[in-house]
């Protein structure tokens, strides 16, 4: 059976690490004293960019011309 001590990792599944429990220089809500906060207006992807209700698509996509409206979730 599966259902033994590391089922996930034999199913392929990597441990996911937040943000804050990363150093500074892997993650840009890593670091700080204890378990400190983000610190930072908005929350970041690994990547520097904003990841809540921000639009991060450009605005200068030819395809911009297509997209009539927003697809509903």
């Amino acid at each position: 059976s599966i259902g033994k001590a590391g089922r996930n990792r034999h199913r392929g599944i990597r441990p996911s690490v937040r943000g804050t429990a990363m150093a500074p220089n892997s993650h840009p809500h890593g670091g700080g004293e204890g378990r400190s906060g983000v610190g930072m207006k908005a929350p970041k992807s690994v990547y520097g960019k904003r990841v809540q209700g921000v639009i991060t698509r450009t605005q200068k996509k030819h395809s911009n011309i297509y997209i009539i409206s927003r697809r509903k979730k």
